[in-house]
């Protein structure tokens, strides 16, 4: 994994705040292999608010993109739909929360 410790417990805090306390949190993508480098944060949240809201993720990801001074790309599931992403990000990706 290549973000440290701190940064995921505190891109956790972030996300949890914004998405709801008991949100679960995985890295996926580049950062989640440590053979890799460069490229970008990528990283998913499943939450079970019922609405989580365009404002709500967009205030996450703008702390998420300061905190790790590079672009962010973070992927919600409310579980109103399926994506094929979700199964890829947590299937290939590492829990953090």
């Amino acid at each position: 994994m290549r973000i440290t410790p701190a940064q995921a417990e505190q891109a956790v805090a972030i996300i949890r705040n914004s998405l709801g306390a008991d949100a679960a949190v995985w890295l996926f993508g580049s950062r989640a292999d440590d053979s890799k480098r460069g490229g970008d944060v990528d990283l998913y949240a499943e939450t079970s608010l019922p609405g989580v809201l365009l404002d709500e993720t967009v205030r996450a990801k703008i702390a998420l993109n300061d905190l790790f001074g590079r672009s962010v790309d973070l992927v919600v599931n409310n579980h109103r739909k399926s994506r094929p992403i979700y199964q890829i990000a947590r299937e290939e990706g590492v829990r953090l929360a």
